[in-house]
């Protein structure tokens, strides 16, 4: 399923990197590759294998179970 999910990743996503960053796809690089904007012109590039969850425009953050 989380395969599924990176495989799908694209331009204007926001995600949640295994570090904890959140940001929003600017550029898809390649298969393996993304470049995220973290902040204001800030922009890094993350493997796809790096990112945690992934979170369309617009969506709500998941509430966590207790």
């Amino acid at each position: 399923e989380h395969q599924e999910m990176l495989k799908k990743v694209g331009k204007g996503d926001t995600v949640i990197t295994q570090g904890g960053l959140i940001g929003k796809v600017v550029k898809v690089v390649d298969d393996s590759e993304l470049q995220v904007e973290i902040g204001e012109n800030v922009k890094v590039r993350v493997l796809r294998s790096g990112i945690a969850d992934v979170r369309a425009r617009g969506e709500p953050v998941k509430a966590e179970s207790k």
